[in-house]
């Protein structure tokens, strides 16, 4: 015989319901308050829009070297470090701290460092170049150039010298060291930011960057860029930075 204190056991069905209905309201709140919390996605790094029109810059360098150059060679720099930083301690971070954080030449960030230089590097190299740009420097970049160089010429003999010298792939650059103006070339993805100088304009001497328009004969190109493309504004504003 079933006696009174005898309590009936819960079923696996009004236990299930019970929690569905206590899960339910619990989800129900979190939604009222804004949604379920989600880890933070680390922010990819995007390609820049180009800071003038495809064909501004001719008959120096066409719309079709943009084209490629921007949008090809650019962009896929641009693609490949957002592969190479997916679930690296690195994402997320600045470009100019995931390229200090590498080293060009270890097997195990070599390809980040490469691919993330070069995106900054070419972020940097459509700035130095503007229409009609090259002519006379303003009056505080020429003072530090004649400082630096005796003259405006010296330096941009220098420029030229180091952007047509560079053996195979590279860049010239003009930058700061120490107070003093300074032409330096890199080969490669290297980059001025690694050994503590500033970047005032940069050549960039790859060829992907002019061979459409002037084949081999690089020196060309690069005394067109110094004459009409380059951003002696921005060199300005950099030195004061």
């Amino acid at each position: 015989m079933q006696q009174d204190n005898e309590r009936t056991t819960p079923t696996f069905n009004s236990i299930d319901r019970r929690t569905f209905l206590a899960a339910s309201s619990a989800l129900a709140a979190s939604f009222a308050l804004g949604g379920i919390p989600t880890p933070a996605r680390a922010e990819a790094i995007s390609l820049p829009a180009l800071p003038f029109a495809e064909n501004a810059l001719e008959p120096v360098i066409s719309a079709r070297t943009i084209s490629f150059h921007y949008g090809k060679h650019h962009q896929g720099y641009v693609n490949n470090l957002n592969k190479l930083l997916a679930n690296s301690e690195l994402a997320g971070l600045p470009l100019e701290k995931i390229i200090t954080s590498t080293t060009a030449g270890k097997p195990n960030v070599a390809a980040v460092f490469n691919n993330a230089a070069q995106v900054w590097n070419h972020n940097f190299y459509w700035k130095s170049l503007q229409p009609k740009g090259g002519g006379a420097p303003p009056a505080e970049l020429k003072k530090k150039m004649e400082d630096s160089f005796g003259d405006v010429t010296g330096c941009l003999d220098a420029f030229s010298k180091a952007a047509t010298s560079q053996f195979g792939s590279g860049w010239a650059w003009l930058v700061l060291n120490n107070g003093k103006l300074e032409v330096v070339k890199t080969s490669n993805a290297e980059t001025p930011i690694t050994s503590g100088l500033k970047p005032l304009v940069t050549i960039d001497v790859w060829e992907h960057a002019y061979y459409l328009d002037y084949q081999n004969l690089r020196a060309d190109y690069v005394k067109a860029v110094l004459e009409k493309l380059i951003n002696w504004d921005f060199a300005m504003a950099n030195m004061q930075a």
